[in-house]
């Protein structure tokens, strides 16, 4: 543990940074697995899911959680299978 008064609060900053971008990436991901699910299934929701992951990857794009590009890739490669 850090002595430094600003390292303590750096410490502490990070952790909370940490976990929201874990929930985030976790949410993304569920997202993107119910749609390929639905996908396969050829279930009747399957076009509002794919709307959610859309979503989902676009956010996770915007706040750095994951490349634009990988973004991108995910979501044509969602598309291709719909």
């Amino acid at each position: 543990m850090p002595n430094i008064k600003s390292a303590i609060k750096r410490v502490k900053v990070n952790e909370k940074a940490n976990a929201a971008n874990t929930q985030a990436k976790s949410a993304m991901r569920t997202t993107v697995k119910k749609a390929e699910n639905a996908v396969a299934a050829k279930a009747e929701n399957t076009q509002e899911l794919l709307q959610a992951a859309y979503k989902s990857l676009d956010k996770a794009a915007s706040k750095g959680l994951i490349h634009k590009n990988a973004a991108a890739r995910k979501k044509s490669r969602l598309a291709k299978k719909a």
